[in-house]
Order: structure tokens, then C-alpha cells, then sequence
């Protein structure tokens, strides 16, 4: 028994995955229960001898190895157990304390005991008897990715080889100038990216439930999830309903780029260079969250994926095959394809990159995007919420002495890069006064926002001013050794 691990789950407390019991010299019927919503969740730990509030009180010393034969005996028993288990008991000591621990790794069945489902839910054994939450519970235990289903009466007039050429460009692009797919037919193409298969369990070959996915037909993909949909929000004026929306139910290929516009189009562009590079965090950001929704998606769902964007913050939610309960941090994150095959198939046109840097991506730019990391939670339903903050700027936080964890070449290269971009714009307000921001932009290669953000500082350090409106006014240039005051 590993001490540590105990005594770490003594200052934690229960959890979802943590269960404290006090026990005489018997097992109570709720440690049963808790075995079964253990199997039937993430698996977990229970310790025996233990109060709620962490309080370790032990079992009876004679009594402790009749309770492990009990114990065994009783989740072997197919009158109280079904599918029956085989859990091995540990009795150790602690201060002088005799405890039972019991590790219950999570199973690839749906178990009940005494004829009732168990869930775990937060700290809570639950009863599930509603028939969709059971069915649930059935697809989330499935050993083999739904992707992979094959659909025998599904033909290659049933997807969109019109996407096909375009398909092998980004591919080309991705892989700096050559890749595999360019020389290959339609049919080989899809079958080198797995979605043309065999099912093993039943001998037959076709097209998988990926391939649908990747490029069906919209009415081929209606006939076999019916309740496929992304729904698209913004909702920073009108809360209750909405100031825009779109709904998207076509193929993953299409989809992402009709999300990724309305993203850009109702999302501000910060001015951000790192070292030589400008970046569009922006489109960073957007790209990881819409890529992982559609990538990590339980499509066997009939829950309803959105995307929304308010005032303070964006998310997606998505029907999920969860591993475990709980928030997603750099430290515990673990890399795990909920569907492979799409996974691959969008790194393959460059629209994701290798397993894990998408999140990592996220906390990175996220923070740097609004000043605030964003969250992640793997759940039945996964969410990523990142907070929006319009009126926050990297550049300008560091220039106030604000703290970031780049490098110090990055940080001075980022200045002189900002620097350089500001001598553009007042070379090109000299030459021409009347020049416009979008011209500036043009000139400068860099956003709206970004040029906003520069005369808003060139105004205040007195370099620039305007005169007269936005129409018919004109720029004024001053002298760095007398600047306008």
C-alpha cells in the first residue's frame, strides 16, 4: 500500500474517484454500491475504516481478513453482481490503525448489483433507472470507437469527392510540398486515411461512420445521426436569445470553415508578434476550440454541440466519451483521441496538429488573448470556456510592466517590432495625412486592431494627432523632440 497516495487522499477528501467508509466488523450494502458505480464510471479507491470528514478510526483486527473473504465472495456472486467482479482487498496499517483499501479500476461492462445500475456523479453513488441514461452508460462503456462502424450500403456517390482536390492541397501544403495523397485514386485516398474498412466483428466492408462525417452528403449524414448539429451563438446584446446565428449539419470539412468565419467575424483581432512573427491569437485561439469539438465528439449523441460567444467569454460544449470527472489542467492533461480516424485525418490537411499541443496551444494563447487562461472539463459533456476581455492587450501590459512567461529575446524583439511598425505609420501619415487606418493596415501588414492600437498610443505620447473627424480630417506629425502637448 502506498502511504503517501493515502495520506494525500485524507487532505483531499472524497471525490469522484475517492470514497471514505467506516466499517465495524462487517461491509455494509454501500460499499457495494459504490464497487458498482466505480466500475461503471472511471474506477476509483475506497478505504475502509475511514469517516466522511477523513477521520481514520480502522476496522476490528480479527475481523478485517473475514471482511476481505466476504467482500470477495460477495462481488463474485452473480445473484448480487452482474457481470460478476474480481477485486483484490490490501489490509494495511496507519498509525496503528488496521485499514482495508480497495482499488476498483473502471470496466468495460455496465455492472449492477441486486438488479440496480450505480453512476458516480461528484461524491454520490447514484441509481440510474432511466432507459436513455442506462443506453448512455451501454455506448460510453463500448470497447471500439463508433467512428469505425461500417456502413456496407454506403457508396462513394453518397460523399463529397468534389472536396477531394482541395483535400490533396492542404495535404501537399501541410507536408511542405509532397504528400502521399496527391497521387493516389478517390477510393485508395480514403482508404489510406482508414475510412474505407472491414468490420472484424461482422466480416463486411464499407465506409465507416467517420468517412460520413469527414465528407457525407448532408442528407447522408441527416439518415445516419440524425441529431448531428453545431449550433453557432453570439449573444453579447440580446442574452436571452441571440444577435446572431448560424446552424451548421454538413460535413466536418465544411463545417469547420463555416464556424471558423463566424468566429472571425465576431471576434476582435489582437496585435500580437512573437519574435519576427506576427500572430493572429484570435485565429489561434478559435482554430483549437472549433478543431477539438468537432475532432472529440461522441456522435452516437443526440446532445446538441454549440459554440457561443458573449460578452465576457466564448465555449463549446460537446457530447463526450469521458475518462475521468473533473477540470483539465497542463499537469494532469493526457493526450487520448476520442476518434481517431478524424483525428488523423484533420492533421493530415494541417487543421490540428499532433495529439495534446491543441491544449497546450490553448493555454498559451488564451491567456494571452484576454489575460486569462482558458478551462477545460471532461465530463459526459466536454466544455472549453475561454474568457473574453476586449479591452485587454498583451502588448500594451507588457509595456506597463505587466509579467508573461516569453523569454527576454522574445519580449525585446516584440518591442522592436511594435517599434518598427510605428515609424511605418508615422513615415506614412508624413507622406500622406489623409491616409486612411484600412491603408495603414495595408501598409503596415498588420490588423485593424493593430492600427488602432498604434495611433491610440502614438496620440498619447504626443507624436500624432488628428485633426477634424473621421471624414475630412487629416493626421499631424510632431517632432520627437517637441512633441504636441
Amino acid at each position: 500500500m502506498n502511504l503517501a497516495k493515502f495520506e494525500n487522499a485524507l487532505k483531499i477528501g472524497e471525490t469522484a474517484a475517492i470514497e471514505f467508509k467506516r466499517a465495524g466488523g462487517t461491509i455494509e450494502m454501500d460499499t457495494f454500491e459504490t464497487v458498482c458505480s466505480f466500475s461503471n464510471r472511471f474506477g476509483g479507491d475506497i478505504y475502509l475504516g475511514v469517516l466522511d470528514n477523513g477521520t481514520v478510526v480502522g476496522v476490528p483486527e480479527n475481523a478485517a481478513q473475514p471482511m476481505v473473504k466476504n467482500f470477495i465472495s460477495a462481488i463474485g456472486n452473480p445473484d448480487l453482481f452482474s457481470p460478476t467482479l474480481y477485486l483484490e482487498p490490501e489490509i494495511f496499517k496507519y498509525r496503528k490503525k488496521i485499514l482495508i483499501h480497495i482499488h476498483v479500476p473502471s470496466s468495460g461492462e455496465v455492472h449492477s448489483f441486486k438488479k440496480r445500475i450505480y453512476d458516480r456523479v461528484d461524491e454520490a453513488d447514484v441509481k440510474v433507472t432511466a432507459t436513455a441514461k442506462i443506453a448512455q452508460m451501454y455506448i460510453r462503456k463500448q470497447e471500439i470507437y463508433t467512428e469505425r462502424r461500417v456502413y456496407p450500403y454506403v457508396k462513394l456517390k453518397d460523399l463529397r469527392l468534389d472536396l477531394l482536390p482541395m483535400i490533396r492541397i492542404l495535404a501537399k501544403n501541410n507536408a511542405g510540398g509532397s504528400h502521399l495523397w496527391e497521387k493516389l485514386s478517390n477510393r485508395d485516398l480514403l482508404k489510406s486515411a482508414g475510412l474505407y474498412a472491414e468490420d472484424h466483428v461482422t466480416g463486411k466492408n464499407g465506409f465507416n461512420l467517420a468517412a460520413v462525417m469527414l465528407l457525407g452528403r448532408d442528407e447522408v449524414i441527416r439518415d445516419i445521426c440524425p441529431a448531428y448539429q453545431t449550433d453557432a451563438l453570439v449573444r453579447k446584446v440580446n442574452v436571452d436569445r441571440y444577435d446572431d446565428r448560424l446552424t451548421v449539419v454538413t460535413n466536418l470539412v465544411e463545417s469547420f470553415e463555416q464556424l471558423f468565419k463566424f468566429a472571425t467575424l465576431h471576434l476582435p483581432d489582437k496585435f500580437y508578434v512573437e519574435g519576427a512573427e506576427r500572430k493572429s491569437l484570435r485565429n489561434i485561439v478559435a482554430r483549437e476550440m472549433l478543431v477539438n469539438t468537432l475532432m472529440h465528439r461522441k456522435y452516437s449523441s443526440s446532445y446538441q454541440a454549440k459554440f457561443v460567444i458573449e460578452q465576457d467569454r466564448m465555449y463549446v460544449e460537446n457530447a463526450n466519451r469521458a475518462r475521468f470527472n473533473g477540470p483539465i489542467t497542463l499537469r494532469n492533461l493526457e493526450p487520448f483521441p476520442k476518434n481517431p480516424l478524424i483525428a488523423s485525418f484533420f492533421r493530415n490537411i494541417g487543421y490540428s496538429e499532433k495529439l495534446g499541443s491543441g491544449a497546450r496551444k490553448m493555454f498559451k494563447y488564451g491567456r494571452l488573448y484576454s489575460g486569462v487562461e482558458p478551462e477545460f472539463f471532461e465530463d459526459d459533456v466536454f466544455r472549453i470556456i475561454q474568457p473574453l476581455n476586449e479591452n485587454y492587450s498583451f502588448d500594451a501590459e507588457n509595456e506597463a510592466g505587466g509579467q508573461n512567461e516569453d523569454s527576454e529575446t522574445t519580449q525585446k524583439t516584440t518591442r522592436k517590432t511594435a517599434q518598427k511598425t510605428a515609424q511605418k505609420i508615422l513615415d506614412a501619415i508624413s507622406n500622406n495625412p489623409n491616409v486612411t487606418r484600412l491603408e495603414l493596415s495595408e501598409i503596415c501588414g498588420i490588423t485593424a486592431d493593430g492600427v488602432k492600437w498604434q495611433l491610440r498610443n502614438l496620440t498619447k505620447s504626443g507624436r500624432i494627432a488628428r485633426i477634424g473627424g473621421d471624414r475630412g480630417g487629416h493626421w499631424e506629425v510632431y517632432d520627437v523632440e517637441h512633441p504636441k502637448t
